[in-house]
């Protein structure tokens, strides 16, 4: 590479491919492949006596990559450091620079962007600027205090919990706490009985619409119906009664759309829409982000950058917005004004954007053909959620009539309500309605017939019906990020292993939907809260990321940030090192399969072992036999043969590689750690 060439760094060849035709051919793109140094595997790598200095290695498996790195700056005329453009990447970048080791003398840029599109490419590069230690001072932070508590605490874990592959971590332990004490909360709950009374009332008039009115008021007060004899009781106390509309009123109201998508609201709607796992939702979107070929020549970024707590969209992404509605669905489907979005996460960078497509013109239907089914899918996704976004609000008339009742010209005190709702206008609707926690979608009230005050009406029916009081849900794995996030508790780049974490250790198990926790999550959350009370406190952890915020900000420092933490953690860690109990785990028991072992004859079970569910011979250590599992498509296909992705399972557990393995050795790291 000549020296009137500059050298531009990015993480992937995915993001390389698709930066290098947008630059020319002054520049050269490399992919530094991620991280080139960390701390050490099996040491600390923390000096903790001296100011925490962190000591970096670089991994054997980078040494080729850091080599070309530094070949190709030696010869450079600039180098453009274009990492992601958050802590992450701003450390990526720094690492980078380091091993690097560029002549002296030769120009050093940061560029950020948040979309990788020819416009957005180019304004980074006329605004280059500097590393902003700041960020990386708050990345480094955070890896040492989780290597702190990652290093400290889960060997205690491993010397008192039976079990293997246990770990212990600042965010990851919140997490659990969240699902165990739910789960003990449903535990404990009491259902109490209670009863509603509903009237089946209709007009008098020809061909009448019936209707329902729920019993409102008792006199003035709600109505508090315990059991079946109480709602007897009014049964038979309205027995004859007349009934007759004692008030209408209509109302009109808009339902507005949801924001644009963050990192956090894309996981919980791809989890309730898609039924894809966080990780799995990260791995499309840095697909999606970093340029997919959709016929176009070269590679395009479809999605602007997938890691953001804010909502603002740009200006123009507005208008090009606005223009497509118009286009596809009129004027009448666009609000007066572009809508602004009030970011709600108090830690949210509003120069970031929020997810959206690059090109609102590139319409899932367009580049449908050119994406797999689950990237197809999360695309549409994005795109439905952003477009509506901009969309103007869904009209109702929402009217509500109340139904007196009276014996004999006498009004009885029982007040019965009755609540109706007509779609005028359905706006935003067209495009994209959100669905909640439990699969559903938006509450719909059925329309009441044209009632009018003073009417009278007749009954068909009283209908009492019994309700339990029902316990708070299971977290699914959308809604515990919705609770963390709440809370305070990591931040986009995070939650994604944070489950992926609990899921990966065993101590939540995913029935149906719904994360559980298992014998081994609840004893080991246990031992943690009971030595460690503030270091697993949920307002500790919220804390904390506050504090790596002011670092990024530059309002504190990294040394105090880790001397106050490091002074009330070591007492506690004292302790729990000298009274921690060892605590046994009662296994689950093997289950039968009932097949024949055909090695000795012996059954076949199915056993819980630490990379999860595998089946094997009942009699070992006799008899060492395991079934071997046939490899599971992930409708993928491998980027160096063609061939398809598997998943197949080695002793260090499941793993994703290339289905013509001998012949090619491919194996997907980042979709493995997902397993």
């Amino acid at each position: 590479m000549s020296k009137d060439k500059s050298l531009v760094i990015v993480e992937s060849p995915t993001k390389a491919r698709t930066i290098q035709p947008l630059l020319g051919s002054e520049y050269r793109v490399l992919a530094s492949m991620g991280h080139v140094r960390d701390l050490p595997r099996k040491d600390l790598g923390v000096d903790i006596e001296h100011d925490f200095a962190p000591h970096y290695v670089t991994a054997p498996k980078k040494r080729d990559a850091i080599k070309r790195l530094r070949q190709a700056a030696r010869e450079a005329g600039a180098i453009y450091l274009a990492t992601d453009p958050d802590r992450e990447g701003e450390a990526i970048a720094w690492h980078v620079l380091q091993v690097m080791r560029p002549a002296a003398g030769t120009p050093v840029h940061r560029v950020t962007f948040h979309q990788i599109t020819p416009a957005a490419v180019r304004a980074a590069f006329q605004e280059k600027g500097a590393l902003n230690m700041a960020l990386v001072e708050a990345q480094q932070a955070r890896r040492i205090l989780d290597r702190l508590v990652g290093y400290k605490v889960s060997p205690l874990l491993w010397k008192r919990v039976s079990g293997k592959g246990l770990s212990a971590g600042r965010v990851q332990t919140a997490a659990l706490r969240l699902v165990v004490e739910r789960e003990r909360e449903i535990a404990a709950f009491v259902p109490v009985e209670y009863w509603s009374l509903h009237a089946r009332l209709q007009q008098r008039v020809t061909d009448p619409l019936p209707f329902l009115a729920e019993l409102w008021r008792i006199g003035k007060e709600k109505p508090d119906l315990k059991n079946r004899g109480d709602a007897e009781a009014i049964i038979q106390a309205l027995e004859g009664a007349d009934y007759s509309v004692e008030k209408v009123e209509t109302k009109r109201q808009e339902r507005r759309p949801h924001p644009p998508f963050t990192t956090s609201t894309m996981q919980q709607a791809a989890s309730r829409r898609l039924n894809s796992s966080p990780a799995q939702t990260m791995r499309l979107a840095q697909q999606l982000y970093e340029g997919v070929n959709v016929g176009e020549g070269s590679p395009v970024g479809l999605i602007t950058y997938m890691r953001t707590d804010s909502t603002h969209i740009a200006p123009e992404a507005q208008a090009a917005a606005r223009e497509l509605i118009a286009r596809i669905w009129g004027e009448d489907y666009l609000p007066p004004r572009p809508p602004q979005y009030k970011t709600k996460v108090k830690s949210a960078q509003e120069a970031h954007e929020a997810i959206r497509p690059t090109d609102v013109n590139r319409t899932p239907r367009a580049v449908r053909p050119y994406l797999d089914e689950k990237q197809a899918a999360l695309y549409e996704l994005i795109w439905r959620r952003f477009v509506a976004s901009q969309m103007a609000p869904a009209v109702y008339d929402v009217t509500t009539a109340l139904i007196v009742t009276a014996r004999d010209g006498q009004r009885l005190p029982y007040l019965f309500r009755a609540r109706g709702r007509v779609c005028l206008f359905d706006g935003f609707l067209k495009v994209y309605e959100e669905i909640g926690d439990e699969g559903k979608k938006g509450e719909e009230e059925g329309e009441l017939p044209p009632l009018k005050a003073g009417e009278p009406l007749d009954l068909l029916e009283l209908i009492p019906k019994q309700h339990w009081t029902k316990p708070p849900p299971r977290y699914t794995e959308a809604s515990l990020i919705k609770a963390l996030e709440k809370r305070g508790i990591g931040r986009p780049s995070t939650y994604a292993g944070i489950v992926r974490t609990i899921k990966k250790r065993h101590y939540v198990e995913r029935q149906k939907r719904y994360l559980v926790p298992t014998d081994l999550g609840c004893a080991v959350l246990d031992l943690l809260v009971a030595f460690f009370p503030d270091l697993f406190d949920y307002g500790f952890t919220a804390r904390m990321e506050d504090e790596l915020d002011d670092i990024a900000n530059g309002k504190r420092t990294r040394l105090a940030v880790l001397n106050a933490f490091w002074a009330a953690f070591e007492p506690q860690l004292q302790r729990a090192q000298a009274e921690m109990p060892r605590v046994e785990v009662q296994r689950e028991p093997p289950q039968p399969t009932g097949e024949k072992c055909p090695q000795c004859g012996g059954d076949l079970v199915r056993r819980q072992g630490r990379y999860g569910p595998f089946v094997g011979c009942a009699n070992f250590p006799k008899c060492r036999y395991v079934q071997r599992q046939a490899p599971q498509k992930t409708g993928r296909q491998c980027p160096q043969c063609g061939g398809d992705l598997v998943i197949k399972r080695s002793k260090r557990g499941p793993f994703v590689g290339c289905s013509n393995y001998p012949a090619c050795k491919y194996v997907d790291r980042e979709a493995s750690r997902e397993l």
